[in-house]
């Protein structure tokens, strides 16, 4: 297997748990004889802050003749006083426009060994799969018109779907499900938004071609209490932009922290991966970040595309494994836990692990 991967480590935390995704790709590469390449590129502050732009025109070249785009995180408080445009943030939405991406892929798991970090109780969170599927080009965060007038203190941003946005992300959705458990369950505002009508309706149009199934419909915020209440009903979650975003992040009071929560987009010219947490300035260099989010993230990069599933197993299992050693970094030494774990350990952990995978499989 072949696989050329753009690293775009970014910003605050993010070269410390890309760094130790990539030892975990290289091990993986070594061990069944595959060809990975690795190209790194500028984006968020650091690309500001070298080439006066948030998303260099060579990094978007490299991302474009890549297989695979790896991403740390992206933000830098001091760059607060510029234009939204002009931020490390727009970075990241421009990287993803241009790649293409339009499903958001965000799997949520209850870490067995971690089960005390929850502040939900044990019985509640154990056995938790879920995977978000959320739309990612659409919505208030890209609708024109958008604006801030400082003087008139009016802001306006726009919400807009159109079928076809729907539909693509929805297909993806189902397909996920006729894999894992055969449930979908759709979130939308319909009660409120017309955009979430669209939603609705377009997916129940779309049941008819996946008998195998079973769809259901829940408000956004009727979903944000029965996601802590009973989250072990869910399999695949389908939402548009901004509820999908929210919906995922909050999942990380299932896991304990959103440092192991790793994500895919997919759909596009190519995929981008990315963790979900983000670039922590205030913890940056110290080596306190968590790199597990970064590390489950390269496994989907293996599943999405290499097609390497027992591989991507292999590094899940391997992290399941540290976890149950007992190895912390400080986001989830909770329930009795020492957070003694630099991130350069914990990630020599997890290869000692994979190694270990590796040699039994």
């Amino acid at each position: 297997m072949k696989l050329n991967i753009a690293i775009l480590a970014g910003d605050g935390i993010g070269p410390e748990v890309t760094g130790e995704a990539v030892k975990v790709l290289k091990a993986i590469a070594t061990a069944g004889g595959h060809d990975f390449t690795f190209t790194e590129a500028l984006i968020g502050g650091v690309a500001i802050t070298a080439e006066g732009t948030p998303l260099p025109q060579r990094t978007i070249d490299i991302s474009l003749a890549a297989d695979a785009v790896l991403l740390g995180a992206v933000g830098d408080n001091k760059f607060n006083s510029l234009t939204p445009d002009k931020r490390p943030e727009a970075g990241l939405l421009a990287i993803r426009q241009h790649l293409g991406g339009f499903a958001n892929l965000r799997p949520c798991l209850a870490f067995s060994a971690l089960s005390n970090n929850s502040v939900l109780k044990p019985e509640v969170i154990e056995g938790v799969d879920i995977l978000f599927v959320r739309e990612l080009l659409g919505g208030l965060y890209f609708g024109q018109p958008r604006s801030w007038d400082k003087e008139t203190g009016l802001a306006i941003n726009t919400m807009v779907y159109t079928k076809p946005e729907v539909e693509r992300v929805a297909h993806i959705g189902f397909q996920l499900a006729q894999k894992r458990k055969k449930k979908l369950t759709q979130v939308d505002k319909a009660n409120v938004l017309e955009c979430s009508q669209l939603w609705r309706a377009t997916v129940e149009e779309l049941k008819p071609q996946y008998p195998d199934v079973t769809v259901e419909h829940q408000l956004v915020d009727s979903m944000a209490i029965l996601l802590m209440n009973q989250p072990k009903t869910y399999d695949v979650v389908l939402t548009e932009n901004l509820f999908g975003d929210i919906l995922s992040d909050e999942s990380g009071v299932i896991t304990g922290s959103l440092g192991m929560l790793p994500s895919a987009t997919i759909g596009g010219k190519v995929n981008l991966y990315e963790p979900v947490h983000g670039s922590a300035p205030d913890i940056a260099g110290q080596g306190k970040a968590n790199p597990l989010g970064a590390i489950l993230t390269a496994a989907m990069v293996l599943r999405h595309s290499a097609g390497l599933e027992q591989e991507a197993l292999a590094i899940e299992k391997a992290v399941n494994a540290v976890l149950a050693q007992g190895h912390r970094t400080a986001d989830i030494a909770k329930g009795g836990a020492t957070a003694n774990t630099s991130t350069t350990q914990m990630g020599q952990y997890v290869l000692d692990e994979l190694a270990k995978q590796l040699a039994t499989a």
